[in-house]
């Protein structure tokens, strides 16, 4: 009872790893585990507000289960993220007014595979309306607060996940990447947030193709170890899919042990034409990785942004709006009735009208424009191993920043699109990209700093990122909540 107990005093020091074999060796029992994330849960959700639905008694019932499968995550919490991720039993909303009876009919593929791997899933949580936005801030919802500062936003739209991540409440939890919904909140939270490949990993059987591959579903950690063993368990597309990536030569956890080599990195510090100017703080940031780096033995050289940015950002809202309007046609079959304008946020609105304006040509030559536009700033990128730039432009926004009622022309023009200069013309790409939170602020906020890899190179960022978490680590830096 003595290793029970002092397994317990320590929980949020184990990572999802840490707490599996807690459970595989018997020192806790999944049971124990679960009722801690639980009570954690429901300790900091009233302040933070990272919980959209509770599902504790499943979670419960799952955890006492015989047949809970004896995987590399046995026992662990996971928080599903309400939007595009889809539990059998459990809301489907996207945090949209509209959809908000909607209740999932089946696992998801990703989920099937957390459960075989022995994970639990004990809740949902927040994101803001649809997920096109840097915050996390619904109608259905409210604000979720950032564990460093409540009035600052902690990242969207994964950030009620990143805030049970930062917060100990659990190891490990869902997020998914489309314009940086993964990298911005692992940035404002200080998480470990890898968007993987186009094609890593399959979002079936409700979709296969999501925004041409721009858009993945993933997880947000706090330890390379435990991002490397999520993508051991979710990588693998199945028949079919159009962007499906080969399987690795050796495992990730098997890379996140390894050296990186000596890697030819680049260093962008500038931001793109009339994007957000970095701030003094993150290029700072940026900079002083560029020196740990050398010292760790890689070669770091200052570059240009890689890409233009404008044009290519033009083109691919183009096509999420398209596919946005596709996606709310197909949802009237399930609602019963057309949307309409008061269902939804107006960003969403003028975005379905905007994407109904096109014509099958404009679409085409669109897809055509982006590929074109990612063709040339991948080979600009291709002489380096790795490219590194900030994660975000700017610190943390205030809440109420990302304002869902502007039209979606001067939202993706004033706000959107100049803080997510770094990130959304990897997800247009396909590249692999981490944020590591490898900087902070004289407020005492993280900041994250981003590296790029080649296609379907995820291995060298995790290899890069576990040496850089042992040469400069963050697992005992922890928001003030906590302690």
């Amino acid at each position: 009872m003595q290793g029970l107990k002092m397994a317990f005093e320590q929980y949020d020091q184990f990572d999802g790893v840490g707490l599996a074999e807690l459970v595989k060796t018997g020192e806790v029992s999944a049971r124990e585990v679960i009722d801690e994330a639980i009570r954690r849960a429901e300790k900091l959700n009233p302040e933070l507000n990272f919980l959209a639905h509770e599902a504790f008694d499943v979670a419960r019932a799952a955890a006492d289960s015989p047949q809970l499968p004896n995987g590399p995550l046995k026992g662990v919490p996971w928080l599903v993220k309400e939007l595009a991720s889809s539990w059998e039993g459990q809301p489907f909303t996207n945090s949209v007014p509209y959809l908000k009876d909607l209740i999932a009919p089946l696992d998801s593929e990703i989920l099937r595979r957390l459960k075989a791997a022995g994970m639990i899933p004990f809740g949902k949580s927040t994101s803001p309306e649809q997920g096109w936005c840097l915050a996390t801030e619904s109608s259905l919802h409210g604000v979720t607060r950032s564990p460093w500062d409540s009035e600052r936003t902690p990242g969207g739209s994964s950030g009620g996940s990143a805030v049970a991540v930062a917060t100990r409440v659990t190891p490990l939890a869902d997020a998914s990447d489309g314009g940086g919904s993964i990298r911005v909140p692992a940035a404002n939270c200080g998480l470990v947030g890898l968007k993987p490949a186009r094609g890593r990993i399959t979002l079936q059987p409700l979709g296969v193709d999501f925004w041409y591959g721009g858009a993945i579903i993933f997880g947000l950690s706090r330890s390379v170890r435990d991002t490397a063993l999520l993508l051991d368990v979710l990588h693998g597309g199945l028949p079919g899919e159009p962007y499906r990536q080969p399987n690795p030569p050796h495992s990730y956890s098997e890379e996140a042990r390894s050296e990186p080599g000596n890697l030819r990195i680049a260093m962008v510090t500038e931001t793109p034409d009339h994007g957000t100017p970095v701030d003094p703080q993150i290029v700072a940031a940026v900079e002083q990785t560029g020196r740990l780096l050398e010292s760790l033995g890689h070669h770091v050289e200052p570059q240009p942004v890689p890409y233009e940015f404008w044009p290519l950002y033009k083109n691919y809202t183009a096509l999420i709006a398209a596919q946005t309007t596709a996606f709310f046609d197909v949802m009237a079959g399930l609602v019963g009735r057309p949307a309409q304008a008061g269902d939804m946020a107006n960003l969403y609105w003028t975005m379905i009208e905007k994407g109904r304006g096109f014509s099958a040509a404009d679409h085409s030559n669109q897809i055509e424009a982006t590929r074109q536009s990612c063709c040339a700033m991948l080979a600009r990128m291709a002489p380096f191993d790795a490219w590194m730039m900030p994660t975000l432009p700017t610190l943390p926004r205030a809440h109420g920043y990302y304002d869902l009622g502007l039209d979606v022309e001067t939202y993706d023009d004033s706000l959107m699109g100049p803080d997510c200069c770094f990130t959304a013309p990897f997800n247009a790409s396909g590249s692999p990209a981490i944020s590591l939170p490898l900087g902070w602020a004289t407020e005492g906020w993280p900041i994250g700093v981003q590296f790029v890899g080649r296609d379907g190179d995820e291995a060298t960022l995790i290899r890069l990122a576990a040496q850089l978490e042992v040469a400069q680590p963050w697992a005992d830096k922890r928001p003030g909540i906590c302690s």
